[in-house]
């Protein structure tokens, strides 16, 4: 996988513990994993000169390295990257020292229309992948953050979204109240394109959350979305200063997957609000070279949370 400049290789050793490592081979700096994935692998091996590394990173076997008293087979291993298993997806972190987990990820979610304890009521970790989509952005991450945080776009240009979520469409979509979660239609029986019906409920949803949408954005670069029958989990990849790559996964209960349901109309509705979203955010980055925004746009009272992530963003360049 691609994190900033970096490609890193995640996988399990025998263990079935997550690892992570940088996917340069210690001794000329080829790439050691060229493909995009691979399944079964017991070892890691560099095409250049056969440097083979085992699942921890250690190196294993090279040619005449028993000549080579020199060579410390640990110390010339894979360099490690920081990773952390949470809610069912391997998070890495190519810093030299690696921040606190819950200190720069759990403690940086920001709650808007849900809060991250509602994650505890959907077993997040425990869902299946129904549907994967990979999106090619033609603009910068941080537009697409901006988006995300608020609704006064959804009248304008997400109509499914608005039939589904009618207090969306006053532009507030209950972003002052925290937690406070969107309600179905009246005659809406899913998060469908339609309204159809969904599937089966995840473990642990509440009364309360039988017919709400909630989201929250785990900073700074991935959206969680939660319905009663699905979650909708986006990460972003910046690649450049007006492209992004955004992963959107569809999560179902297994039995819903491994049933072969069709998953059209519920994939159909928030492929459709993606679609909206990155068009509208390529049709605003070629102003963000323009000297009349080189102090940013003006922001109503209902954007209060892009001001809070502008804030953050400041803080962190700074640091």
């Amino acid at each position: 996988m691609q994190v900033g400049r970096e490609s890193v290789i995640v996988s399990r050793n025998r263990r079935g513990e997550a690892r992570a490592f940088f996917n340069v081979c210690r001794h000329r700096g080829m790439q050691v994993c060229q493909g995009e994935s691979s399944t079964g692998q017991r070892t890691f091996q560099c095409g250049y000169h056969a440097w083979t590394y085992d699942l921890d990173g250690k190196l294993i076997a090279a040619p005449n390295l028993t000549k080579m008293p020199d060579i410390d087979r640990q110390d010339y291993g894979l360099r490690g990257v920081a990773v952390r298993e949470w809610l069912g997806y391997i998070w890495v972190c190519v810093a030299d020292e690696p921040p606190s987990f819950e200190d720069t990820v759990l403690g940086e979610v920001v709650d808007r229309l849900g809060a991250v304890s509602n994650l505890d009521h959907y077993a997040v970790d425990t869902l299946a992948v129904g549907k994967r989509i990979v999106y090619d952005v033609k603009a910068n991450w941080k537009l697409i953050i901006e988006n995300f945080m608020e609704c006064y776009h959804c009248a304008t240009i997400h109509p499914e979204l608005t039939e589904v979520l009618p207090e969306f469409a006053d532009g507030l979509a209950a972003q002052v109240f925290v937690n406070h979660g969107a309600a179905f239609g009246e005659d809406i029986k899913g998060f469908t394109v339609d309204g159809s019906p969904g599937f089966d409920l995840l473990p642990g949803v509440s009364a309360d959350q039988l017919r709400k949408y909630y989201a929250i954005t785990v900073k700074p670069q991935v959206f969680i979305n939660m319905v009663p029958d699905h979650i909708i989990l986006h990460r972003m990849y910046p690649v450049a200063t007006d492209r992004t790559i955004v992963e959107c996964d569809w999560l179902y209960a297994p039995s819903v997957v491994e049933s072969g349901a069709d998953l059209a109309a519920s994939v159909e509705l928030f492929h459709r609000v993606n679609s909206q979203d990155f068009e509208a955010c390529e049709q605003t980055q070629p102003s963000m070279s323009s000297r009349m925004y080189r102090n940013g746009g003006v922001l109503v009272p209902a954007e209060h949370h892009i001001s809070i992530f502008h804030e953050w963003h400041q803080a962190m360049l700074s640091a």
